[in-house]
């Protein structure tokens, strides 16, 4: 019988996305009988669920972040409120995402979404779910609902995040893996050959400006920033999948001449090869990515609900410098601009997320 897997993700980003299709190539790679189904866990929840996630969550993202930061702080960082949420999402989702399962009879489970981990992760915990579940991890702090005490294996891709993960659930088995984003990061790639390869100036700094998948944040600001820095750099603009933003962008530098402006590309790995600096405004993968190529990370734009606690890690943790406003950026990119890169190239080493997920399915390798 060929192993079964259901990945569970998201519509809110490709940091969601993104995991769940990468796991399943390397699933498909390491055993091409694998039968995998990646399904919108939010979905699955039933409409009530995808108008309290993904709907409300496009909306604040779009005009709210005042909202979108104090719904985060009740429903993860305070307890009455939270345990209110997650009683809520199992009332409305419980039925959708069991019904789902039953329908798919996965051996493994895994999540790239952390609210489908935080509830399957308690009907686990109860007894209510036989089926095995990794969670896939994309964050690398405020891993409240990302890690569950029920889930039996957390995929992470920042060593950093062990400790908390391993504080909410210590008796789980935590791998720091590859796998979870494009294979071509497993690779070393020379910034002359990215360059080239992109036909771009090898002379000069080359800074991207990202807002994720839903190119949030101020990307104008800090392109005129980026722009400032060097009159002899280039910029380019990532807007990820929103057409708006990207329409924005294109009449905000149609003048500048040193500014292109990209929507979703496929080419990342060699953009964070090419480039000197990444200002970023939504963590996860892309920041990680940065850091592989050794592409210097700033974060900035977007400092609100989970973000907030990623950018306090990375300055914890020394992994990036973090603005506050456009004067305090300017700084940043200018020291950024005068360190080395050092790509890691420890990262092809890493255990294989695919690899995990099969053994913990029991499948032979």
């Amino acid at each position: 019988m060929p192993t079964r897997v259901l990945i569970l993700s998201a519509g809110i980003g490709e940091g969601h996305n993104l995991p769940a299709r990468m796991i399943e190539g390397g699933l498909l790679e390491l055993d091409p009988q694998c039968e995998v189904t990646i399904r919108d866990g939010v979905a699955a929840m039933g409409r009530t669920g995808a108008i309290l996630i993904d709907d409300s969550s496009e909306l604040m993202f779009d005009r709210f972040n005042w909202l979108f930061d104090g719904v985060y702080f009740l429903a993860s960082r305070f307890d009455p409120t939270r345990k209110f949420a997650q009683w809520l999402a199992e009332r409305v989702g419980r039925k959708g995402l069991l019904a789902l399962i039953a329908e798919q009879g996965p051996d493994v489970i895994v999540c790239t979404h952390p609210v489908a981990t935080d509830l399957l992760g308690r009907l686990r915990q109860r007894g209510e779910l036989a089926v095995p579940i990794a969670s896939a991890i994309t964050d690398l702090s405020g891993l409240r609902y990302w890690a569950h005490p029920g889930a039996d294996l957390h995929l992470i891709t920042e060593e950093e995040s062990r400790d908390e993960v391993e504080r909410i659930a210590p008796a789980s088995r935590i791998v720091c893996v590859r796998g979870m984003t494009s294979a071509q990061f497993e690779f070393p790639l020379g910034q002359a050959e990215a360059r080239a390869a992109l036909e771009m100036p090898a002379d000069g700094p080359l800074i991207l400006v990202s807002g994720g998948g839903w190119a949030v944040g101020d990307l104008g600001g800090a392109a005129e920033v980026a722009l400032a820095a060097d009159p002899a750099g280039r910029v380019v603009i990532l807007c990820g999948r929103s057409e708006q933003v990207q329409r924005q962008m294109e009449a905000v530098f149609a003048l500048a001449p040193r500014a292109k402006v990209v929507g979703f590309t496929e080419r990342m790995p060699e953009l964070l090869a090419a480039a000197d600096v990444l200002i970023h405004s939504t963590a996860g993968l892309t920041a990680f990515e940065a850091r592989i190529r050794g592409c210097q990370l700033i974060s900035y734009g977007w400092g609100v609900a989970h973000i907030r606690l990623n950018n306090e890690a990375y300055e914890r943790f020394g992994l990036a410098e973090v603005a506050g406003d456009q004067s305090a950026l300017a700084d940043a990119l200018a020291r950024a601009l005068q360190r080395p890169r050092t790509e890691d190239l420890a990262y092809g080493a890493r255990p294989s997320a695919a690899a995990e997920v099969l053994a913990l399915a029991g499948a032979p390798q």
